[in-house]
């Protein structure tokens, strides 16, 4: 059994039917990897995430299934991801995109100073591709960026090649394994191009262990089952990701998906990783924060905070944008390169708890 990453709370169980197949029985993702990815026995494999995770153990499995070779970093370091792919020669690798921005920051002659062109196939997933980001690679290493969209729950699967991502800029496919609905907050479906809960009908069923209620939470009454994401289908049934529910800013009662505030403050020359999400504010219930991490920790000053926020506005509607910026030397990231928003908020909210507690022991005195 396997447990999610945790970004949004505990990490949960995530139990599947037993099938009362033999052990060696072909997993699905061995064929799909085949034909998708054109994996064989020459395949050489660069996992830079840890082997607890599910993608990772999954991969490296398939690949050793099909008797190719799988190198292991121990963790991930952008010059020493492009010095592997040249060192052993690899065919084929799956990255996440905070390890992408790691590599497009690295200096120029540091980018080109490694051989890439043994490189077929760059497999992307865990956490929606900035736009900007995804071009800038694609431009760089060619169209060989492979996305999709699933979660170790295994309820459903979207994906999408370059060419196609080219056409849908943004987007993390269409449906090969489920059918995508995309539910409003009244549990109704919501029409092309409007953003609600992503769901997955007829996929594979799962149940969160020892956890009745996050499995009844995850479910529509039609017994479809969701992530937790939000996002929305265009005409021709290409998914696109908003944010992740738990996350959605309600601030003078607009909602605002922090994602997109992070796309493009990511893409500012001076950071290096920004998390956004709402912090208690007496007059809108919630204000936009965005902590940051510089590629220069000593720049951080209150003239870069004004700078970022304006950067931000030029781009995106000022009240989607951060009404203040704190600096980090290190955002807190699970070594498969999800964010943990979860623990930078909580410290936030637990002072802000903290202040009302003692302003009514004070009053009540």
């Amino acid at each position: 059994m396997l447990y999610s990453s945790g970004t949004t709370g505990r990490p949960k169980g995530v139990r599947v039917p037993l099938t009362g197949e033999a052990i060696d029985t072909v997993k699905p993702l061995v064929p799909l990897s085949q034909k998708m990815y054109r994996m064989d026995e020459s395949t050489i494999y660069l996992s830079p995430a840890p082997l607890y995770h599910a993608a990772p153990l999954r991969f490296n499995m398939t690949v050793m299934r099909l008797g190719g070779t799988c190198v292991i970093m121990e963790h991930f370091d952008a010059e020493q991801y492009l010095s592997f792919v040249e060192r052993y020669q690899i065919t084929h690798t799956q990255l996440v995109p905070t390890m992408f921005v790691r590599m497009l920051k690295l200096p120029e002659a540091i980018q080109r100073k490694y051989r890439l062109d043994t490189l077929k196939v760059a497999i992307h997933a865990a956490a929606p591709c900035p736009i900007a980001v995804k071009q800038a690679m694609i431009d760089w290493w060619g169209p060989m960026l492979y996305e999709y969209y699933a979660g170790t729950e295994g309820n459903g699967l979207t994906m999408v090649n370059s060419e196609e991502w080219l056409q849908h800029p943004g987007t993390v496919g269409k449906a090969v394994l489920g059918v995508v609905k995309i539910v409003g907050d009244d549990g109704t479906l919501m029409p092309k191009g409007e953003a609600g809960t992503v769901y997955f009908a007829d996929g594979p069923s799962f149940e969160y262990f020892d956890d009745p209620g996050k499995t009844a939470e995850s479910r529509h009454p039609e017994g479809w089952s969701t992530l937790g994401d939000i996002g929305y289908l265009d005409d021709e049934d290409y998914l696109y990701l908003t944010d992740r529910k738990a996350f959605m800013i309600i601030s003078g009662g607009v909602n605002i998906y922090p994602q997109e505030a992070e796309n493009i403050l990511i893409l500012h020359p001076e950071v290096l990783d920004v998390a956004v999400f709402g912090v208690p504010d007496e007059a809108f219930g919630e204000a936009v924060k965005a902590v940051v991490q510089l590629r220069e920790p000593k720049h951080a000053s209150p003239e870069l905070a004004e700078t970022l926020i304006e950067f931000c506005r030029s781009k995106l509607s000022a009240i989607k944008c951060p009404r203040s910026v704190d600096f980090e030397a290190e955002l807190p990231r699970h070594p498969t390169g999800k964010l943990y928003k979860r623990l930078l908020r909580d410290r936030y909210w637990q002072a802000h708890d903290q202040r009302k507690s003692l302003a009514a022991q004070l009053s009540g005195g």
